[in-house]
């Protein structure tokens, strides 16, 4: 009989280094989701990162051990909760708000 173990975000690292607000190097990370100059959307071992900012470059992206290094102007980076999803609102729901 196997025996699974239940892994809480308590028990994964992540680790966030910002220098100068100009270099932000990503631990943790299993998947870019979607990016642009203003705007970088990564999944991480302890959730969503959102990372807005002007300029932004992906400069380093490491799958294998979740490495990611971004340069360019950082103005926030900020983890979204797991229950929440992030989506893109339809025009007719932004319409009927």
């Amino acid at each position: 009989m196997e025996v699974k173990k239940e892994i809480k975000i308590e028990d994964k690292k992540s680790v966030l280094l910002l220098e100068n607000r100009k270099k932000l190097t990503i631990n943790g990370v299993i998947e870019v989701i979607n990016f642009n100059e203003n705007q970088i959307l990564l999944n991480t071992d302890v959730g969503t990162m959102i990372v807005k900012g002007q300029q932004l470059k992906m400069n380093k992206l490491d799958v294998q051990n979740g490495d990611v290094v971004i340069s360019g102007k950082v103005d926030s980076f900020v983890y979204t909760s797991d229950k929440s999803k992030i989506k893109k609102d339809s025009i007719i729901s932004r319409l009927f708000r």
